[in-house]
């Protein structure tokens, strides 16, 4: 029998780097730096994708989407976290809740967590007020030129459509 509750944990970091946009929670913010990496960078999204993929023990986002892999350069996030949604859903489950903490010294995310709590919503089919989004500085701690995301997911089992049971005609007296 599978559990009703499954809880996934993920966690992303990226460098800071000159000429790419810098995109967070599918949402590109307006900064001089964006996240380096062999996608496009969101550390918010692949920390999601890691733990939506973690609450049903499926391999990391590195094991599906290799960076070494040409295909995945530059791509948008939101296909990582769509396939770790179809996977969740193929496991029988549907996101119930997403907390997250995005750290890091500049830009304020504060004035832009309403667009990114809507793109995440949207890309998780699941209500805002299921959404959390937080934003933490590193407080000088030599973290100045990255960014780190933290993400907790909880999945709940999807009710069990039991199968309707036919009802015979009743028989005629003859």
């Amino acid at each position: 029998m599978k559990p009703r509750i499954r809880i996934g944990n993920g966690w992303d970091s990226h460098e800071f780097k000159r000429g790419i946009p810098l995109k967070i929670g599918g949402v590109t913010l307006p900064h001089p730096k964006g996240l380096g990496g062999h996608s496009d960078g969101d550390v918010l999204l692949h920390a999601i994708t890691d733990a939506l993929l973690g609450a049903i023990a499926a391999p990391d986002i590195g094991s599906l989407f290799s960076p070494s892999d040409a295909r995945w350069r530059g791509a948008d996030s939101a296909v990582f976290l769509a396939e770790a949604l179809k996977r969740v859903n193929s496991a029988g489950y549907d996101v119930g809740n997403l907390d997250s903490t995005v750290i890091l010294a500049a830009p304020k995310i504060g004035p832009h967590t309403p667009a990114i709590r809507t793109r995440v919503a949207k890309l998780l089919r699941i209500p805002e007020d299921c959404v959390g989004i937080k934003a933490k500085t590193p407080e000088g701690m030599g973290t100045d030129n990255a960014a780190i995301a933290h993400a907790t997911v909880v999945l709940k089992l999807k009710p069990s459509k039991k199968p309707r049971s036919k009802v015979q005609p009743a028989k005629r007296k003859t």
